[in-house]
């Protein structure tokens, strides 16, 4: 595909563009799919003449998301160091990427994603992608009570049985970049990896049905998973097993 309807190119330029495509920032593994027509459709978006270039004001939007990741990790690890918190340190990229997936779902028409996750980096997710109330998150840290008189009546949508903080979950409408709005709902998950991975498609299976979605336009379900557990737990595999049912 490197080659494909274009100028002859020397076998330098052949070895540089591939060293660019497959040794840089993102790894590409495909070669185990035995069926070729699968293998091609992937080398066809891989090996692209032109890496996607972003306006400045695009980039600015990203490096603004990728700062609040990095500026919340900072702030709990210098504020509460000694407490248990599974930060995101060395994948706040998530938050900015995590972003990108919500706006490109609203823009093909989805009103509704419901999110599976891990407890590591569930506070960042929390606070920057669900937005849940800064302070309910600070005070959680403190073990205080429920703060009812400081978020009125939003107080109903953070309260919880006093499971610890990075089991939790919200919900939230997320406004777009174009001016729409998405439903977000991060299920509470406890420290046993991929347990939530069935709760989260039942629960997206269950808005499909309940708004005559059949076809899946207008609800997804986004599952968040650490390379360890997915390859370890065998729920990753039953739940895939699924994936077809009518």
């Amino acid at each position: 595909f490197l080659n494909e309807e274009r100028p002859i190119q020397t076998l330098r330029q052949i070895l540089t563009r591939l060293r660019e495509t497959y040794c840089g920032t993102i790894g590409y593994e495909y070669m185990h799919i035995q069926d070729r027509d699968q293998c091609n459709w992937l080398r066809e978006r891989i090996e692209t003449e032109r890496k996607k270039q972003y306006a400045p004001e695009r980039k600015k939007i990203l490096l603004d998301r990728l700062g609040w990741g990095e500026m919340f990790e900072n702030f709990l690890s210098n504020k509460y160091s000694a407490a248990k918190r599974f930060g995101l340190e060395g994948c706040e990229s998530l938050v900015p990427g995590f972003k990108e997936i919500i706006d490109k779902a609203a823009e093909m028409g989805v009103e509704a994603i419901t999110i599976g996750m891990p407890h590591r980096g569930r506070l960042n997710v929390l606070a920057n992608v669900v937005r849940k109330p800064l302070q309910t998150i600070f005070n959680e840290f403190k073990g205080g009570p429920k703060l009812k008189e400081e978020l009125g009546n939003e107080s109903s949508s953070y309260t919880g049985s006093g499971d610890v903080k990075y089991h939790l979950g919200t919900s939230f409408d997320r406004p777009t970049l174009r001016g729409g709005q998405i439903h977000l709902s991060l299920v509470a998950n406890p420290s046993h990896l991929e347990a939530v991975n069935t709760v989260v498609t039942g629960k997206t299976r269950a808005k499909q049905f309940y708004n005559k979605d059949p076809h899946g336009d207008k609800s997804m379900a986004v599952l968040l998973h650490g390379d360890g557990a997915f390859s370890g737990q065998g729920i990753v595999y039953e739940t895939l097993d699924m994936s077809k049912l009518p």
